[in-house]
């Protein structure tokens, strides 16, 4: 997991996902970082079982390709200096897909109109039991799912189909304070 907290190693991971098989010298174009870059950190992330060589190659030509798509970290099966790792991935990761976000909004005018239609930027609070939590959780990954074998499989897409990112969060707040101007303008828990 430590070594997936370096971003051009999310970043590969991220571009891998969408572009595979890739060489560096193409991963470096996508991400922007130079072939020597890529080449070092695709061979770290072979090293600990992210990734692995997509057919012959010599160097920074040779092709990547993930080995799985997505990953998930369960916290019992880590230890303290673990669980901080973790959360500092977990940030890295959510950070780097609001900065996306971010640029959406900004640009989301230059888009197809019907596309800005379909998009969603919602924000809900509900008051559920843990219970209930985890079957809205079910069902959204349910429907995700559904979806994610055209990630994999190039073929599968539609020919009118866009790469969308779906940013889905679902986490208890202190009703007492979560909601207060002064707790949006800081970096504090």
């Amino acid at each position: 997991m430590r070594a997936l907290t370096h971003p051009v190693r999310i970043a590969l991971l991220e571009v891998l996902a969408v572009h595979q098989p890739l060489t560096a010298t193409q991963a470096g174009e996508l991400i922007q970082e130079t072939a020597t870059t890529c080449s070092f950190h695709l061979r770290q992330l072979a090293k600990y079982g992210f990734v692995e060589e997509a057919g012959r190659g010599k160097g920074r030509e040779r092709p990547w390709k993930l080995v799985n798509i997505g990953f998930s970290i369960k916290e019992e099966d880590l230890d303290a200096e673990g669980r901080i790792a973790a959360d500092v991935l977990m940030s890295v990761y959510f950070r780097r897909a609001l900065e996306r976000f971010d640029q959406w909004q900004r640009t989301h005018r230059s888009y197809p109109e019907e596309l800005n239609r379909a998009s969603a930027a919602d924000q809900n609070a509900l008051f559920v039991t843990t219970t209930e939590l985890a079957e809205i959780n079910a069902k959204v990954r349910e429907i995700l799912m559904t979806y994610r074998d055209r990630l994999v499989d190039p073929s599968l897409r539609p020919s009118d189909g866009r790469l969308i990112e779906v940013l889905y969060l679902a986490y208890p707040v202190d009703p007492g304070t979560a909601f207060t101007a002064k707790n949006l303008d800081s970096n504090e828990p």
